[in-house]
């Protein structure tokens, strides 16, 4: 199950109830230590030189256990209690990542001159920095710095997501962002609004093929992308639909796009676009407005998808420039309707500045879906936010930087075309959804674990086959 995005106070009343079972304190923290451990060993060479920085609270506690874990580093543990003495340790640390347990959720005050001037040491160390449980320094239900914060490569924050560690202000300090769940609390006794994904929520989906399934089985997906200067956005849609697996894929694209198109594509069916092209009587689902933005998209071909966004029974994906062109009102009662604006896009649509989407994203999902006919809204962009007008909306937990290149968002419309075209995976639309925008990240992170640079086409080969490997 997502877990909840929490408060700090409602991360103390949880840690109360777990105490009143009988659970000890030690035993919880020597869980949340394993786990900073298991990412430790994950981001860093076995052997290598590892800076512990353990302050006086429960964070440093953390932290002194997560170092006697590290049995097969070299470990130094410095328990903060002089921040002068510390600062002259990392300043002359040269080793691959310091481990910052000094202070966790429960700073409330700005910190003093002594403890600025080491955050401002850590910060210009140049080394990799795991935050445990919050970057010290960080307010976690706001995201404001109390006068500084350690800026963490990543932060393992543990139980659930704390709200100010979401911010988009706190992203500088927080870096990747991950969430130890399993550490020995009760059931978390709260819901909210936002509910960051784990892994083991795609645990079996996509659903098994049955042995007896043919192309008919497994839907037909209809692109409309591509045209003069954006031909690329529909091959790599197309490719990535077929990541995907559906039956058949077929892509309209514009008569002078054509020739490049088809050029590249084997395995989709790929047809000049006229006013009298019609969609196979086998489609199961619609996706335009990848590579749509050349001078060649003739107004009837904009009118068609809004035609089919506004009337077709299908599940219909509109993206990138096709964004641009729907109108806001009612759509069939029951069809499935899915927009994946980034930002900007999603100000355009909704007559607000960029950063006025950024303040507030799950407001800006609500109110999209809501003007676009209750629709599902894939809101780009660091932790992806996936809902509707109504009830619980998801954040991605996976995904990287690198990412942040042409073609990446084609990848994905595609991907998730791809699924929605697919009867089998459409008895729940939002985890279909979802988890195609989870797949989209995790392959990135999977490919960024292996090497600093990479292109769309790894990312093709990439997708659709890491939760195969991991379940």
């Amino acid at each position: 199950m997502p877990t909840p995005v929490i408060t700090i106070a409602q991360m103390r009343e949880w840690e109360r109830a777990t105490w009143l079972t009988g659970a000890s304190e030690e035993s919880v923290m020597r869980r949340a230590g394993a786990a900073v451990a298991a990412v430790v060993r994950r981001i860093t060479r076995s052997g290598a030189e590892v800076l512990v920085l353990a302050g006086k609270g429960h964070n440093g506690d953390d932290a002194r256990f997560a170092a006697e874990a590290l049995t097969d580093f070299r470990v130094r543990l410095l328990n903060a209690t002089d921040p002068a003495a510390v600062r002259a340790e990392v300043i002359a640390f040269s080793g691959a990542l310091i481990v910052d347990g000094l202070f966790g959720i429960g700073l409330s005050r700005p910190l003093d001159a002594d403890w600025l001037n080491l955050v401002a040491a850590l910060n210009a160390s140049r080394v990799p920095i795991l935050a445990v449980d919050v970057p010290s320094g960080l307010d976690a239900d706001t995201g404001e710095p109390l006068g500084d914060a350690v800026r963490a490569t990543v932060t393992v924050t543990f139980g659930a997501m704390k709200q100010g560690l979401l911010r988009t202000n706190a992203a500088p300090f927080t870096g990747r962002l991950e969430v130890a769940a399993d550490i020995g609390l009760v059931p978390c006794p709260f819901e909210s609004e936002l509910n960051w994904t784990l892994p083991e929520d795609f645990t079996g989906f996509p659903p098994p093929r049955p042995v007896d399934g043919h192309k008919g089985t497994f839907g037909h997906l209809a692109i409309f992308a591509g045209s003069v200067g954006y031909h690329g956005a529909a091959v790599l849609a197309a490719r990535g639909a077929l990541r995907a697996m559906p039956g058949l894929v077929s892509v309209f694209t514009t008569e002078r796009a054509y020739p490049a198109v088809a050029a590249q594509l084997a395995q989709p069916m790929v047809h000049p676009w006229t006013p009298e092209t019609r969609l196979p009587e086998s489609c199961s689902a619609i996706l335009f407005g990848p590579g749509l933005a050349g001078a060649d998209v003739s107004p009837e071909l904009v009118r068609e998808t809004v035609r089919l966004w506004a009337e077709s029974p299908l599940p219909v994906i509109a993206d990138a420039s096709a964004l641009d062109w729907l109108p806001p009102g009612d759509t069939p009662v029951g069809a499935v309707r899915v927009i994946t604006p980034h930002p900007g896009e999603a100000a355009r649509m909704l007559g607000r500045t960029t950063a006025e989407v950024q303040a507030d994203r799950p407001d800006a999902v609500r109110t999209l879906a809501c003007d676009w006919g209750g629709c599902w809204v894939v809101l780009k962009g660091r932790h992806t936010l996936v809902g509707r007008d109504a009830a619980k909306l998801f954040l991605n937990s996976s995904g990287n930087p690198q990412l942040a290149q042409g073609g990446s968002g084609d990848v994905l419309a595609g991907f998730l075309g791809g699924g929605l075209a697919q009867p089998g995976r459409r008895a729940d639309v939002g985890r279909a959804i979802h988890h195609a925008v989870w797949e989209h990240g995790r392959a990135a992170d999977a490919l960024s674990a292996q090497r600093p640079v990479w292109e769309m086409a790894e990312l093709l080969s990439s997708l659709g086959g890491v939760i195969w490997a991991e379940q």
